[in-house]
């Protein structure tokens, strides 16, 4: 599969604003604004989580055996 160069952008934003209208293509840009900032919000959150988890030396505690 090629790159997508300008002639194709070109024909994929008519497509859009054909199917979708020129009043819904904000709400559709903001949707999906969000739906990205939410993802990448997501992804930062999980790689702070593994990151503090793998820099956080073992907590074993060693209990006495009992007789």
């Amino acid at each position: 599969m090629g790159n997508v160069g300008g002639p194709e952008m070109f024909l994929i934003f008519l497509f859009i604003l054909i199917f979708f209208g020129a009043k819904k293509l904000p709400d559709l840009a903001k949707g999906l604004g969000e739906g990205i900032r939410e993802f990448r919000k997501a992804v930062r959150d999980v790689q702070d989580q593994v990151e503090t988890e793998t820099k956080k030396p073992d907590e074993k505690k060693e209990t006495p055996q009992q007789k």
